[in-house]
């Protein structure tokens, strides 16, 4: 008698360029590639960390001062969800067939200025299925990004297996890493900027992002036994010469600072694709989530490896608001006719969900 069988799937992970700060011909671009992943077979499509328009990487090589005209650009260009820009990532999700992940900067509704740092995954329907803000921007990003919450800090339920998602130093986070391995977490999202200035060339105790991502990666999916997709983006001449203009020193810093790699390891940490820096294309490789069983015999540890009576977890989703609206109660003398109060700031457990696009 044939026992349980488990989901297989071919991943592909995204190493690409946006259009720089162009959000129309960006989703154009992505429409493209997810078409051209989904003819060679993938059923999963990961793209890197704010794709949509851009990286922010202004923040880490400007002063504060002069990183206004970039920060206006970035709003102008930023998503708002829903929006007819998510309908068209939607509606090619729908077409291809595919699973689609993508990050984006997200405006608001209610605050001329808010961006978040926000990751979509789309369904084979064309459905919106999660939608996850960074909890914390890191470093320099705080010039451009506000805080996320909880709310995205989930599992989904696919058939593909349970997905889950962290944005760039999310995970360096042990506890938002543990929050979605404990909801059973099976293939790990986990997105990346084309690069990370740090310090200036030649500079001791720099940073080199593909390491620390290389790191990052194997552990979680050693400590976790799932399999881990990394999809990194790509920095390319058209951005520098946006962000550094007429400035050399900033040139350098661009055309030295290392750039992001993409790449998929299964759950014993072990590198099953990976693409050279800088190299558009994709990162491709089979899921056979069975495989993580014979990990998960040596350590499991949101199973028998671990004690949960020393240890304790507590996950808040509630939404951040900026207010709590009190109305009077119906009928009451003086009271003005009931209305619906969109209270949150542009929450993702709020926003219009799992309609398939148009």
């Amino acid at each position: 008698m044939p026992g349980d069988r488990y989901p297989r799937f071919r991943a592909a992970a995204v190493q690409a360029a946006p259009v720089f700060l162009d959000r129309d011909a960006t989703i154009d671009k992505a429409v493209h590639l997810i078409e051209d992943a989904a003819r060679q077979g993938a059923e999963l499509v990961v793209f890197p960390e704010v794709w949509v328009p851009a990286y922010p990487v202004w923040t880490l090589v400007y002063a504060p001062m002069d990183n206004h005209d970039f920060f206006r650009r970035l709003f102008d260009q930023s998503v708002k969800v829903p929006s007819p820009a998510t309908e068209q990532l939607a509606a090619a999700a729908r077409r291809a067939g595919v699973y689609v992940s993508i990050g984006i900067n997200e405006k608001s509704d209610l605050s001329m200025g808010a961006i978040w740092n926000s990751n979509l995954l789309f369904d084979r329907q064309g459905r919106l299925i999660h939608h996850h803000r960074k909890l914390v921007p890191t470093f320099a990003e705080k010039l451009a990004w506000a805080n996320g919450d909880g709310t995205g800090l989930r599992v989904v339920d696919t058939e593909l297996g349970r997905l889950g998602v962290l944005l760039c130093g999310e995970n360096t986070n042990p506890l938002a890493r543990y929050a979605l391995l404990a909801q059973g977490e099976q293939v790990h999202l986990s997105t990346w900027p084309p690069l990370f200035p740090f310090k200036r060339p030649g500079a001791a105790q720099n940073y080199d992002l593909r390491q620390a991502t290389l790191i990052r990666t194997a552990a979680h999916s050693v400590e976790g036994k799932v399999f881990t997709i990394v999809a990194a983006g790509v920095w390319d001449a058209a951005a520098t010469d946006i962000v550094a203009g007429e400035r050399a020193d900033i040139r350098e810093v661009l055309e030295r600072t290392p750039q992001a790699v993409s790449m998929i390891l299964n759950p014993n940490g072990e590198l099953l694709a990976q693409l050279a820096p800088g190299e558009e294309g994709f990162a491709m490789a089979e899921i056979d989530l069975g495989e993580s069983i014979l990990y998960k015999q040596i350590h499991d540890i949101v199973g028998y490896y671990n004690r949960f009576d020393i240890f304790e977890l507590r996950l808040h989703r509630a939404p951040q608001r900026p207010i709590t609206i009190v109305e009077p109660l119906a009928g009451a003398v003086g009271a003005a006719p009931a209305l619906d109060h969109d209270t949150a700031l542009g929450s993702p457990a709020e926003s219009p969900r799992g309609a398939p696009a148009p």
